[in-house]
């Protein structure tokens, strides 16, 4: 009986050994020198269908088809602190290359940059700087990786009015430049197509919100399924978990949902599309250059933006799994005939969206009038709640 504990005890260590603490062992054998390619999750986790998922991901398959170990850490707190702790983890761990998906880890970073010069981080949707916001900068061994979220909002307002729909929603989490941006294309979005299918000004109306969270929570849905009693047929749900409580919400009033980050269709019937962010993608093309085309100075200490140009950003266009799979058969009438021409303009920089506008609360928060105001607006009427 003591020689069988004595074998349960070592196995338990090697499984400790291999898993480590605090994180979870990845899909690829691990090096004699640990884990080479690390990613930290934000206060999310590894399947949220969003910036972890999205950005894991790209890990998994540019490391499995090169053959290089890599593993995931989710810090135990999720603070500036609980961050750093996670990188500091993962480096002892063997990480040569530690990506983080999302601008949470824009001060960690900004810490870590120094304290690991001779490790590269990969910092997506954000620019390394110190907590009081006084200080950018970006170092030479991190490639800060920023997208045009305001090129996917439009392609999603646009794709919603040209489908026939005139009552749209916008529920964001916070408002973040990125949130900010998404929703501000998507406004301008649903300007274009009232504008091209010559409809009369105010015929598309839209209730613009923010949650001020980016959680599922009971008070999320209950805003969710208000939206949709008074009349709202479509909800771009631009706020990482917020789009649970938005889909559950529009399961129960048959509704619709676009979301956000990733292809979020097969989270629920109800969502039509999603305004997505080539995380996967951008991940791959960083790591490619650090590992197979010498280009590191491509992306070294300054930021890079994705977006239509680059096939960094769009609406999905096929389905997983299924080879002559319809990406628009949730649509009633846009097809992949009308994306393609949409996109085209955007790539081309014939449609160039405005990403900012001047917002007076210090919070992000625009007033209605700030919005129709700034991005120009007249078939689309906006009603802040």
């Amino acid at each position: 009986m003591k020689r069988l504990s004595a074998i349960l005890l070592v196995l338990l260590l090697c499984v400790t050994m291999v898993t480590g603490c605090g994180g979870t062992a990845s899909t690829g054998g691990e090096s004699s020198k640990g884990f080479e390619i690390a990613l930290i999750t934000d206060k999310g986790n590894i399947d949220d269908k969003s910036f972890n998922q999205g950005a894991w991901e790209g890990v998994v398959k540019f490391a499995e088809e090169n053959k290089i170990s890599h593993k995931y850490y989710k810090p135990e707190e999720a603070s500036d602190a609980g961050y750093l702790a996670a990188i500091d983890l993962a480096v002892t761990g063997g990480a040569k290359v530690v990506v983080t998906p999302g601008y949470l880890f824009e001060v960690p970073i900004y810490e870590a940059q120094t304290k690991y010069p001779e490790v590269k981080f990969i910092l997506l949707d954000g620019t390394p700087h110190t907590a009081d916001y006084k200080t950018f900068k970006t170092n030479e061994n991190v490639a800060s990786i920023l997208y045009s979220e305001e090129e996917p909002g439009y392609l999603a307002g646009y794709a919603a009015v040209m489908d026939g729909m005139t009552k749209l929603g916008f529920m964001g989490g916070m408002a973040v430049p990125a949130v900010q941006a998404f929703g501000y294309g998507y406004l301008q979005g649903a300007e274009a197509a009232a504008v091209k299918l010559g409809l009369p000004e105010g015929s598309i109306s839209v209730t613009y919100h923010y949650t001020g969270d980016f959680a599922e929570t009971d008070t999320n849905k209950a805003t969710a399924k208000t939206m949709y009693q008074e009349g709202t047929e479509v909800i771009f749900a631009c706020g990482g978990s917020v789009g649970k409580s938005v889909m559950s919400a529009a399961a129960e009033a048959g509704k619709k949902v676009i979301g956000v980050d990733v292809d979020q269709r097969y989270d629920s019937e109800t969502v039509i599309t999603s305004a997505t962010k080539g995380l996967g993608a951008s991940v791959i093309q960083v790591l490619d250059s650090i590992y197979k085309t010498n280009s590191w100075s491509t992306f070294a200490g300054k930021s890079t933006y994705f977006n239509a140009s680059n096939n960094g950003v769009g609406l999905p266009t096929t389905v997983i799994g299924e080879e002559n799979g319809n990406a628009f058969d949730r649509f009633k009438s846009f097809t992949k005939k009308d994306y393609d021409a949409v996109y085209a303009s955007l790539a081309d920089n014939s449609v160039d969206p405005v990403r900012t506008i001047k917002v007076a609360d210090p919070n992000g928060y625009a007033t209605a009038d700030e919005l129709v105001s700034g991005l120009k607006l007249s078939k689309v009427a906006v009603k802040v709640r």
